[in-house]
């Protein structure tokens, strides 16, 4: 009867083992995909330049980062992001340029991003 319960202990142990090391192997990576739309009408913008940069707890920019282009439907994607703040910006010809910082935070994110025209440039010689 003894050995029963410390076979009992014994296996109730390494089942919750089991289970502390599975929610340790969490996934701390995410999926992105990005869809660059034209914030007027809502098409979409190709060729555009998407630039992420890591930000530290301070608000800082990290070095490095990663730049991808959106194809012809506008969307682009990237796996393998660490969690944590991520500063986003897009460039195209012919917009403003966007950035903001997001919380990367779930293993998939899409993130829809409508870039405005330029405005105009004030001059005191017009």
């Amino acid at each position: 009867m003894e050995r029963m319960k410390v076979r009992l202990v014994s296996l109730v142990f390494f089942v919750a083992l089991a289970a502390c090391i599975a929610l340790a192997g969490e996934k701390t990576a995410a999926n992105l995909k990005f869809v660059v739309l034209r914030e007027q009408n809502g098409k979409p913008v190709r060729n555009a330049s998407i630039v992420l940069h890591p930000v530290d707890k301070h608000g800082w920019q990290s070095k490095g980062g990663m730049e991808l282009k959106t194809d012809n439907e506008g969307k682009s994607s990237i796996d393998g992001i660490p969690y944590g703040k991520m500063r986003i910006q897009v460039l195209a010809p012919h917009f403003r340029t966007f950035g903001q910082d997001y919380d990367i935070n779930q293993p998939e994110m899409e993130l829809t991003i409508k870039l405005q025209p330029p405005q105009d440039q004030y001059s005191i010689y017009k």
